[in-house]
């Protein structure tokens, strides 16, 4: 039990440092608007992605939130990750920087598996 919640803590504290800490705290610098605007994003699709990632780290590292909230918030991660790999993908080519969202994605899946890890030993 102690090394599900070690491993699972450890793997969302990582999601939370890449999807909120980070972007909370470089999202409106000029090197992340550029990001956006080299995908071919919009400015405010930038903004809106840094909210979403907040509350979804929220979502993840609260214990209180409802399991349901926590599941969307997980999907929403994925989702995030898979088309970030597209779209790198699509306008740069296959690089190293194409699959980085891929591993952050296999993190976020430890963090999901030891999730209901835990969650499973708690019923």
């Amino acid at each position: 039990m102690k090394k599900n919640k070690i491993i699972f803590w450890t793997a969302t504290i990582i999601i939370a440092l890449f999807e909120g800490v980070m972007p909370a705290l470089t999202s409106q610098t000029e090197l992340a608007k550029e990001g956006i605007r080299h995908l071919g994003y919009p400015e405010y699709f930038g903004m809106a992605l840094v909210i979403f990632k907040i509350l979804g780290v929220l979502a993840l590292i609260i214990p209180q939130v409802p399991k349901r909230l926590k599941e969307w918030a997980y999907a929403g991660f994925t989702f995030n990750f898979l088309f970030a790999t597209i779209s790198n993908g699509a306008v740069d080519g296959l690089s190293g920087q194409t699959f980085f969202p891929l591993v952050i994605l296999a993190i976020l899946v430890v963090s999901y598996i030891y999730y209901h890890k835990l969650n499973t030993n708690l019923n």
